[in-house]
């Protein structure tokens, strides 16, 4: 809109869900699902599951369809080659990122507006 990019966190506050989709590829043990289908066994949105598999690259991948397929999605060749301890972890290390970046972005406000204050305050 003003041009100022908004900070979207795809992991932050989303973890559990992301793990939750996560072991639906594992315990249905298919290469590939709709989002219904997921939405439909982990009890989650279906607008919300394909949010989730859209935002995370890193661990779903979109398969190519052809005219009058559905769209279905898999789990990333680097995600089902690891074990889920090391999912987990991999989750956990990217929202301690998010988690990073989102107070820091708080201090950089803070800061400006303590400075914005001590360069008004001794003029009045």
């Amino acid at each position: 809109m003003l041009g100022i990019p908004t900070l979207e966190f795809r992991f932050r506050g989303k973890a559990s869900l992301l793990l939750d989709i996560y072991y639906c590829f594992i315990d249905q043990g298919s290469p590939a699902l709709h989002p219904t289908q997921i939405a439909k066994y982990t009890g989650i949105s279906f607008a919300e599951v394909a949010r989730r598999l859209d935002a995370t690259p890193e661990l779903f991948v979109k398969l190519p369809t052809r005219a009058g397929d559905v769209t279905r999605y898999r789990i990333t060749s680097s995600t089902a080659a690891r074990s889920a301890e090391e999912v987990e972890a991999l989750v956990q290390q990217n929202v301690k990122r998010e988690s990073l970046l989102f107070y820091a972005v708080g201090a950089m406000v803070f800061l400006a507006l303590l400075v914005v204050v001590l360069t008004i305050v001794p003029n009045v």
